[in-house]
C-alpha cells in the first residue's frame, strides 16, 4: 500500500512523500485517513525536531509522519485485533498513549508509519494495547478530528481540583456552581472551553472570558451569547483586557464581595496571564496553566503565601486520556456540545507544510486538512468571494451561509466529492 504524507525530518524540515507502507503485521492494522486538524503542538514539533520531548533523536534517518488530530477508516485488521475491530469501522486515536516504557510516545510525533497527515497509516500494536483506538460513530469526520482536541479541553477541565476544610481529599473538576474565568481564550482551544463550560456537564454560575483582540472577542460572542449561557444559569461576561487600565480589580470585581476565582485558565504563555491569574484566585482556587509554551525555560511568579493560607494551587495538562476522548465522543455525538466555531479554515494535503511552519501568524482558529485532496488553505469567510471566480468556492460559499457562517458535514460531502485528489 503506498501513501502520501508529510514528514518530519528535523527542525524545520518537513517533506511531503509517497512511498509504500510495510506489510502489515498481526497486531497491525492498516488505516484510512480522511481528515486531520492542524494543532499548534505540531507547529511546536516541526521548529524543535529532535530537541521535542516527544520527536526521536534519530528522526533524520527515520522520519517520522506529523499530526494527531485524525479520523478516518480501518482498512485491513491483523488477526490479534480482530475480535474488538474490523474493516469498515471509522476511528479515532488517542495521541497521548502514556505507555511506561515511552511516557512521551505518541502518534503524530513519534512513529514513522502513523500520523494523521498522510493518506494511509499503519496503527502498531502499542495503540491498541493502551487502549488508544476508538471506534467512532459520527457522521462527519471533521467533528472526528476535533474530538481530541475537544478531549485535552475535557481533560484540562477534569485535572482542576478543589477541596473541603478540614479534608486532605481532592474535589477533582472545576468547581460546579464556581466562578470560572478564561484568560486569553478566544482562540481555537479557548473557543472550545467556552463551548464546553457552557454546554457540558459541569458548569461554573459565573463566567469571564477575555482577549485583547476585539473581533475574536465578537465572534466568539456571537457563537456562544451571553443570552445562551443565561439559558444555562450562567452569568457570562466578554472582556477585553486591552481597554481595561487594573485586569484583576475589574475581573475580581464582577465576583460577589471581590470573593475571586475558583478556576482560572491561562490560554496564552505569556507571564502577566500567570500573574493576573495567580492573584484573581478564591481560597481553595485552582490555576490552570493550560498553554504550552515553546519556551523550555519559561517562568512566572506565583504567591506562595497565598498557597500556603489560602490554599491555591496549581494544575495543567499536556493532552488528554482515553477516557476524555470517549467523553468528547460522547458528548459530540449526542448534540450537548457542538466544537465547529473552532474550524476557521480548511485545506488539502499539500497544504500541510507551509500551514504548520506558519501557524502562529494565520489568524482565526482550527485549520482541517482533508488528507486526499489537493487545495489551498482556506478561510471559511473567504469562499464567498472567492466563488466569484472559483465554482467550487462558490458553492461552498452556499453552503456555509445556511450554517451561520461555519463548516458542516454538507459542505465537508460536496468537498470530498468535488476537489482534485492528491493522487492527481
Amino acid at each position: 500500500m503506498k501513501t502520501t504524507a508529510v514528514r518530519l525530518y528535523g527542525k524545520n524540515d518537513l517533506r511531503l512523500e509517497t512511498f509504500d507502507l510495510p506489510e502489515i503485521k498481526d497486531d497491525e492494522i492498516l488505516a484510512k485517513i480522511v481528515s486531520d486538524s492542524l494543532c499548534m503542538s505540531s507547529y511546536k514539533a516541526a521548529i524543535q525536531g529532535p530537541d521535542h520531548k516527544r520527536i526521536p533523536d534519530d528522526v533524520a534517518e527515520n522520519p517520522i509522519m506529523l499530526g494527531h488530530e485524525f479520523c478516518g477508516e480501518l482498512i485491513e485488521v491483523g488477526s490479534k485485533w480482530q475480535d474488538k475491530f474490523k474493516a469498515g469501522d471509522k476511528f479515532v486515536i488517542q495521541p497521548a498513549l502514556n505507555h511506561p516504557s515511552n511516557p512521551h510516545a505518541a502518534p503524530g510525533y513519534t512513529f514513522p508509519y502513523i500520523g494523521g497527515n498522510a493518506t494511509y497509516i499503519v496503527i502498531p500494536s502499542v495503540v491498541m494495547e493502551q487502549d488508544c483506538l476508538l471506534t467512532y460513530s459520527g457522521d462527519a469526520w471533521y467533528y472526528g478530528s476535533l474530538t481530541e482536541p475537544m478531549s485535552t479541553i475535557i481533560g484540562g477541565f477534569n485535572v482542576n481540583y478543589h477541596s473541603e476544610l478540614g479534608s486532605y481529599e481532592h474535589i477533582m473538576g472545576i468547581k460546579e456552581g464556581g466562578n470560572l474565568a478564561l484568560l486569553a481564550s478566544v482562540g481555537p482551544m479557548g473557543l472550545g472551553a467556552i463551548e464546553l463550560a457552557i454546554h457540558g456537564p459541569r458548569k461554573p454560575k459565573l463566567l469571564v472570558v477575555t482577549d485583547i483582540d476585539q473581533a475574536r472577542l465578537d465572534r466568539a460572542a456571537s457563537i456562544n451569547t451571553v443570552e445562551e449561557a443565561k439559558k444555562q444559569g450562567i452569568e457570562l461576561h466578554y472582556i477585553n483586557t486591552s481597554k481595561v487600565e487594573d485586569v484583576v480589580s475589574h475581573l475580581r470585581g464582577l465576583t460577589k464581595d471581590d470573593y475571586g476565582f475558583d478556576d482560572v485558565y491561562v490560554f496564552a504563555p505569556v507571564k502577566q496571564l500567570v500573574d493576573e491569574a495567580d492573584r484573581m484566585l478564591a481560597y481553595d482556587g485552582c490555576l490552570n496553566f493550560f498553554a504550552g509554551p515553546t519556551n523550555t525555560k519559561f517562568k512566572a511568579e506565583m504567591n506562595f503565601y497565598n498557597v500556603h493560607y489560602m490554599n491555591t494551587h496549581l494544575a495543567a495538562n499536556s493532552g488528554g486520556t482515553a477516557e476524555d476522548m470517549r467523553i468528547s465522543a460522547n458528548l459530540m455525538s449526542r448534540g450537548v456540545i457542538d466544537p465547529t466555531a473552532m474550524l476557521t479554515h480548511v485545506g488539502g494535503l499539500d497544504a500541510v507544510i507551509d500551514t504548520t511552519l506558519n501557524l502562529p501568524n494565520i489568524k482565526g482558529g482550527k485549520k482541517l486538512i482533508y488528507t486526499h485532496i489537493k487545495m489551498p488553505l482556506t478561510a471559511i469567510e473567504d469562499m464567498a468571494e472567492l466563488g466569484k471566480t472559483d465554482p467550487l468556492m462558490k458553492e461552498l460559499a452556499t453552503i456555509v451561509e445556511k450554517s451561520n457562517g461555519l463548516w458542516s458535514k454538507e459542505a465537508e460531502d460536496y468537498l470530498l466529492a468535488n476537489a482534485e485528489p492528491i493522487e492527481a
